[in-house]
């Protein structure tokens, strides 16, 4: 059997460690069936990027850097597409992995779908129903272009049957006839196999001087909480009041942009206040390695990240999650996760209901943390 040549697009950090699972399957598993190259459009460029984290994380230093940078979404997008067609072209891959929902996913669907190249899309059939999202645009009209969809979840896999995909899977599917499929969470594959390794290589608990159960993890990140001079107060706010009524030290690891909006748009007073609080720790953004140690050693944890909504629940922490909706239904339904968007009283609540409910239960949603063995299987036997 020829091998299956696929070009995998990666171009923000979390595609980069999604993108390790379907690596390491190859690797293991699939070395004389699957051939993987693999492209960084260079969407976000991060300092933490380099050889030594690929190492450390085992992961294969990209063949391809377009290295296009920040930009508006037109123009960033625009660029991805030019460099990607030609490395298509150049490749002539059998298919395109796609990841998720950033303008890097939906450059390389369109890139490949122009020129009739197969696309596999992973983290299928996610949805919000708020296309104000950009996310939201780039990942309907990514399953759209697609011929291989995985889908992580049932919500997943019934969100795309609303839109008309069909179940029947065809021996050979194609951008008419995509298969469907049910395959559970890379990055459930992921936390499983990088827990055991943050064990090892962590110290961040020690170099916090923070211990089992005794902190809250708090990321924000999202433009509509850092840019919303309402919306920022009032996290902060409840954050504050959060760590003083609780005892509880609240660990923040915090992006620059964001410490700045903090400095540009918070109460004066607040800020003071929150600088003076040696129990609220703000840190520079932490390793995927060290973000595992503090998800699994962390009381709860309070987020508007869609990543760490699922590590929470992966490692069975309650998440207090800061937006008003999530890709991740299941978490909320199930009574692991409360929306409060950047509702200051919203915050409080949820953080005092989920501090004191025992009755959790943690359903196998997200698979058996073989995802990625799955999904290269179908990608040998599908695309024919």
């Amino acid at each position: 059997m020829t091998k299956k040549r696929i070009v995998t697009i990666i171009g923000a950090r979390p595609q980069i460690i999604k993108s390790s699972a379907l690596s390491r399957a190859i690797r293991t598993a699939f070395s004389d069936k699957i051939e993987e190259l693999i492209v960084h459009t260079g969407q976000h460029y991060d300092e933490n990027m380099s050889s030594v984290f690929f190492s450390e994380m085992q992961i294969p230093l990209p063949n391809y850097n377009l290295n296009v940078g920040s930009g508006s979404h037109g123009a960033q997008t625009a660029k991805m597409i030019e460099g990607l067609e030609q490395i298509f072209l150049t490749e002539k891959p059998d298919a395109v992995v796609i990841y998720g929902d950033t303008n890097s996913t939906i450059a390389g669907a369109i890139a490949a779908a122009k020129i009739h190249i197969p696309i596999v899309h992973i983290e299928a059939g996610l949805r919000s129903f708020n296309k104000a999202m950009p996310e939201e645009i780039n990942r309907i009209s990514a399953d759209h272009m697609s011929t291989l969809l995985f889908t992580p979840t049932k919500t997943g896999l019934n969100n795309l049957q609303n839109e008309g995909f069909s179940s029947e899977i065809s021996f050979k599917a194609n951008i008419d006839k995509p298969n469907v499929y049910l395959c559970g969470d890379i990055m459930y594959d992921n936390s499983l196999y990088f827990s055991k390794i943050s064990e090892r290589n962590s110290t961040i608990l020690m170099d916090l001087g923070v211990s089992k159960e005794d902190f809250i993890l708090c990321t924000i990140h999202r433009d509509s909480n850092t840019d919303n001079i309402s919306n920022i107060n009032s996290i902060f706010k409840a954050l504050l009041d959060i760590q003083v009524s609780s005892g509880l030290k609240i660990v923040l690891p915090i992006h620059p942009r964001t410490r700045g909006k903090m400095s540009e748009l918070l109460d004066e007073q607040l800020r003071k206040s929150i600088e003076k609080n040696e129990n609220i720790l703000i840190i520079p953004p932490a390793g995927f390695l060290d973000i595992i140690a503090l998800e699994k050693n962390a009381r709860l944890i309070i987020t508007d990240s869609g990543g760490l909504q699922k590590e929470a629940f992966f490692f069975e922490k309650p998440c207090v999650i800061l937006r008003e909706q999530t890709e991740w239904i299941e978490i909320v339904e199930n009574g692991n996760a409360i929306l409060t968007g950047a509702n200051y009283q919203k915050i409080l609540d949820a953080f005092k209901y989920l501090s004191t409910k025992e009755d959790f239960s943690y359903p196998s949603f997200y698979g058996d943390g073989k995802a990625a063995e799955f999904i290269c299987s179908k990608i040998v036997e599908d695309l024919g």
